[in-house]
């Protein structure tokens, strides 16, 4: 590469605005996600659990996670802070960043905001569960209009060109339409019956938060589908599917607390990621199986994302140096 991240004892700062046009390749993010997962069985990459703190009374959440993703010789430390995470008012804040650092010279790479990164590699990982359990799928429901869901169903047609029925169920007109804008010269159909439209579509996405105002409930799904969740929305498919797959079992365990039964059980988890998608474990049993997703984020996605989203910004001329050490 001819220009470097940055010299010694600079620091290469890479905030939203200068992400914004970047050029991603939505084929080459799924590749890079999908390499990052493979690589922790592969390759020894590491995803800590992540540590977190949650005010009583709900009106904040933060949590670090830090990472190594042997495919791309990247150490990642990743911030979080939300306010109000609930969104039940209109005073919702997040804030969030990666320090990324080379792994192999010890330079750091750059200190990035990642509202670009989280959504792209959380749907990347949503759309790689789906094309593991559901590969003929042919339509698509999206429950939420948020950030989430609004990248959802570009990722998914990356991941399955042939879908060919496109849904949304939403409650606040700019994110429907948002939605509706997200897929170029495909049609997205706006939902009123939630109850029919998880009764026809091969793969459910759940994005919303928790102030959600209708759940998908298990007996709507039909045979032989998933429910990917992200936030909520297809949530209470978890206790009865047939099958369940996450990103991480031990990461769930820690993340997933307001998915507990009343007594605080939750149901075992069938196969990971990583090992889906080397082949090692199942996205199914059975091709009738009602599939469902816990999508966590791994830091080592966000590691091999960031280095991919830091290579495109350096070729474009991007971000700005600062001294700093």
């Amino acid at each position: 590469m001819s220009q470097s991240y940055a010299e010694p004892g600079q620091l290469w700062l890479l905030p939203q605005s200068h992400q914004e046009g970047l050029d991603f390749d939505y084929g080459q993010v799924l590749e890079v996600v999908s390499g990052a997962y493979r690589a922790v069985r592969e390759r020894g990459s590491d995803s800590p659990v992540k540590t977190i703190i949650e005010d009583q009374d709900d009106h904040s959440l933060s949590y670090s996670m830090v990472a190594r993703d042997a495919s791309s010789d990247t150490v990642c430390f990743k911030a979080v802070y939300e306010f109000d995470p609930s969104r039940r008012r209109d005073e919702y804040r997040f804030h969030s960043f990666i320090f990324i650092a080379d792994d192999t010279t010890g330079a750091p790479i750059a200190l990035m905001d990642v509202v670009k990164l989280g959504p792209l590699r959380s749907s990347a990982t949503s759309a790689l569960f789906a094309r593991a359990a559901c590969p003929d799928a042919r339509s698509a429901l999206v429950v939420g209009t948020g950030v989430q869901g609004q990248i959802a169903l570009p990722m998914l047609l990356a991941a399955l060109p042939d879908l060919e029925r496109l849904q949304v169920f939403g409650t606040y007109p700019e994110g429907l339409r948002a939605v509706q804008d997200s897929v170029e010269g495909r049609e997205v159909e706006i939902v009123d019956d939630l109850q029919k439209a998880a009764g026809d579509a091969d793969i459910l996405i759940g994005t919303s938060g928790l102030s959600v105002t209708q759940t998908v409930q298990r007996d709507w799904v039909k045979p032989g589908s998933i429910s990917v969740l992200l936030g909520y929305g297809v949530h209470d498919v978890f206790h009865g599917a047939d099958y369940r797959i996450a990103t991480n079992t031990t990461q769930m365990h820690v993340t997933c607390g307001k998915l507990r039964a009343p007594d605080g059980s939750l149901p075992p988890v069938d196969a990971e990621l990583p090992d889906i998608l080397l082949g090692d474990t199942p996205a199914r049993r059975d091709p009738d199986d009602v599939v469902f997703a816990y999508n966590s984020g791994m830091a080592v996605t966000d590691a091999a994302l960031g280095r991919y989203i830091a290579d495109l910004a350096l070729a474009a001329g991007r971000g700005e140096r600062v001294g700093f050490w």
